[in-house]
């Protein structure tokens, strides 16, 4: 009876062993993810303390920690990736040890990227970005210089978000600095079509065309900037001196043309000091128009008055920095 009921439970305890063995085999994975978690949980804590003293080398190995316990640490790849860059010394360029830093820097945003591709936390969704834009400006002129590996990186960017005006400007940089000018201006005018709204992007579009030496194109940009800020001096300042530097630059000018921007950019003047009457900058450039104004002028009478008054605005624009400094100290 005894045989039998130890034959018995002998039986009973091998039919469920492997059930066992597997539940035993569940907690200990269990376990060792739960201790893996709490170590990169802790080296992850160290590595922000040493960042934040930006002790990177500490940091650096306090995150490489971190992803090795907890391989789907996203935010760490970031941070691991960005202690590596800033490791990384553009003096040394051609350095092995010192080139790998950058080549693992590269790698761990895009790390970064791919673990946080699909979150939706507020937090991560803004290391993710922050990842690519590194990721961006490791492929720049100044570290790696390739500028082929960065376009697609842009464009994963602007997918992620189209509203975002600062990734077209990073795009078009990239296709200017490949003199791709067409592909440059559609990416700056897709910019402006996801946001009509923000100056930023006409100030960019201004800029791009005053590179391509488009004077008129760059004026009517900053014109469409002016109409998005009408009670801001500084937009109607930037087009006076805009205004300023190409009639008194451009020695291809017609006399008339030159007559009508000197006056053009005194009109723009005029409304940004309109909006801020003691805009010291504008009223110095407001005497240098006088000033250009004066020597096309061909009556001597209006040319000395033309000078008396940007004798006034400039010492006008000398007592408002004065009371400012005097403010300051």
């Amino acid at each position: 009876m005894f045989k039998n009921g130890l034959k018995g439970g002998l039986m009973q305890f091998r039919s469920i062993a492997p059930a066992l063995a597997a539940l035993a085999l569940v907690t200990s994975t269990v376990a060792c993810a739960r201790v893996g978690q709490l170590q990169a949980q802790k080296a992850f804590k160290d590595g922000n303390q040493a960042y934040q003293a930006q002790d990177y080398r500490k940091a650096a190995a306090d995150y490489k920690e971190a992803v090795e316990a907890n391989p789907d640490l996203g935010v760490a790849y970031f941070f691991l990736g960005n202690s590596e860059d800033n490791l990384w010394k553009p003096s040394k360029k051609g350095d092995p040890a010192n080139d790998k830093l950058l080549t693992d820097a590269v790698d761990n945003y895009e790390k970064c990227a791919d673990k946080l591709a699909t979150t939706q936390d507020p937090t991560e969704k803004n290391i993710r970005t922050r990842a690519l834009q590194y990721l961006v400006a490791a492929y720049g002129a100044d570290k790696l210089n390739d500028p082929a590996k960065a376009e697609p990186v842009v464009i994963k960017m602007i997918q992620l978000d189209p509203s975002d005006a600062g990734n077209y400007f990073a795009l078009a940089k990239i296709y200017e600095d490949a003199a791709a000018y067409p592909e440059a201006e559609q990416v700056l005018m897709r910019a402006k079509d996801a946001q009509p709204a923000n100056p930023a992007v006409y100030m960019q579009l201004a800029g791009y065309y005053n590179r391509m030496g488009e004077f008129d194109k760059t004026i009517d940009a900053l014109e469409q900037r002016s109409q998005k800020e009408p009670n801001n001096p500084e937009a109607f300042y930037t087009i006076a001196t805009y205004y300023w530097d190409e009639a008194y630059r451009d020695t291809r000018l017609k006399e008339s043309d030159k007559k009508l921007y000197i006056q053009k950019g005194i009109d723009a003047i005029d409304k940004a000091l309109m909006i801020k009457p003691d805009y010291a900058e504008a009223l110095v450039y407001k005497g240098l128009l006088l000033r250009l104004q004066a020597t096309v002028e061909k009556d001597p009478a209006k040319q000395q008055a033309l000078l008396k008054e940007a004798d006034q605005v400039r010492d006008k624009a000398q007592d408002l920095r004065k009371q400012k400094t005097a403010g300051t100290d």
